[in-house]
């Protein structure tokens, strides 16, 4: 069954996550991803391990599925004349070389546009082309701690601390998808494709959201609330008598009925608690008699009672105990497939749930430059000339 990107193609001139996990899900749309690294693979994520299966890392599993991979050495004239050849029969190309990289090689969105006006070129890198920090380097770490996130992560006992994740990453890349669905949708009324610039700086800031929202508004500056909520409460983890659970009550109906279930119905038509303005001005002292209440039974008793009231709640669940949720099996949220050279993988699954256009996992993470040759014989370079190109270490 074709997917909903069918007849798409992608190149990938891309490294580490952001890049990678944005054309993965084009890739898991239908979209034929060609992966382009240096000779011998230049995506960093390769090696970074272990853990490993074999000789591939699963970092660099998690991103990479539903793609074919060449290399190509773009320092070299050759390189970037074979490039060009793939880019006129290319829809999107996305790279995320620091600024200037591309222009450089003459392969900047002017040179791109005049090889194929209907290409869309999207570039990612840490801070966009404008601005103060335009040249400088961005990995995750240093986006949470430059734009606010970690001033706002962890507790005043832990200090700062960044998200267990690459959280900005991850947004960049699905910020990168939204920017190149959009170009591709509007270049079906016009023709013409567009250049994305898209930041993993801008990226995380939007995703502070509320918390942003908050600062724009009030002029406060945030500080560190741990598993607080800084506008809801009670939304935070309890003790309970054999572990910890997460509440997450949401407005003044769902508080009265998680009163009712810990038998303190007083406490939800209190006047001190009554509205969630309320229970923000005295969060410390309605903590303090919930905790109490909570400590009295077990994570799971307290679960079935505050599921069957239409409370949110929920376990803090590991690694194993997540993939072991009869949830993540009926959601299909991991699949096995066969790996030429390591066997038996597991990936985690997609969340997008079409209807007619199924997300599909058709083919395993690449090896470096598996499908050099069958990818340059599709355009036209023999046999012959793919040897000497070997030999030249352009690809």
């Amino acid at each position: 069954m074709p997917g909903a990107l069918e007849g798409v193609r992608v190149l990938d001139l891309t490294r580490v996550l952001a890049g990678p996990y944005c054309t993965m899900i084009l890739g898991d749309l239908g979209a034929e991803i060609i992966k382009v690294e240096g000779p011998g693979g230049s995506d960093d994520t390769r090696y970074w391990g272990p853990p490993y299966k074999g000789t591939e890392s699963a970092y660099y599993l998690c991103a990479n599925r539903n793609k074919r991979a060449i290399t190509l050495n773009l320092k070299t004239e050759q390189g970037r004349e074979v490039l060009k050849k793939l880019l006129i029969e290319s829809d999107i190309v996305i790279e995320n070389f620091k600024s200037g990289t591309m222009e450089k090689w003459g392969l900047g969105y002017s040179e791109l546009k005049e090889l194929n006006p209907r290409i869309i070129h999207c570039s990612i890198t840490g801070f966009g082309h404008n601005g103060p920090y335009r040249q400088l380097p961005g990995y995750d770490f240093i986006i949470q701690a430059m734009s606010g996130l970690m001033s706002i992560t962890g507790s005043e006992q832990s200090g700062p601390v960044k998200v267990g994740v690459a959280i900005s990453d991850l947004f960049t890349g699905l910020y990168a998808n939204i920017g190149i669905l959009a170009a591709l949708n509007e270049r079906n009324q016009s023709g013409e494709g567009q250049s994305i610039d898209i930041s993993l700086f801008d990226s995380q800031l939007s995703a502070l959201a509320n918390i942003a929202s908050n600062y724009l508004i009030s002029g406060k500056i945030p500080g560190l609330l741990g598993n607080n909520h800084p506008n809801i409460v009670p939304y935070q983890p309890f003790d309970t008598k054999d572990g910890k659970m997460v509440v997450a009550v949401g407005n003044d109906g769902q508080f009265r009925k998680l009163c009712s279930v810990l038998g303190i119905e007083d406490i939800g038509v209190d006047e001190r608690y009554a509205t969630n303005s309320k229970r923000l001005e005295n969060r410390d002292e309605l903590t303090e008699i919930l905790s109490l209440q909570f400590k009295v039974k077990t994570s799971k008793e307290w679960l079935i009672h505050l599921n069957e009231s239409g409370i949110p709640a929920g376990p803090i669940q590991n690694m194993k105990e997540v993939f072991e949720d009869p949830q993540v099996a009926a959601r299909n949220m991991v699949y096995e497939m066969n790996h030429p050279t390591i066997g038996e993988i597991k990936l985690v699954g997609s969340p997008l749930k079409l209807s007619r256009t199924p997300v599909q996992v058709r083919s395993h993470p690449p090896v470096a430059g598996e499908h050099s040759k069958e990818v340059l014989l599709e355009i036209g370079y023999t046999n012959e000339m793919i040897e000497e190109m070997k030999e030249l270490n352009i690809i």
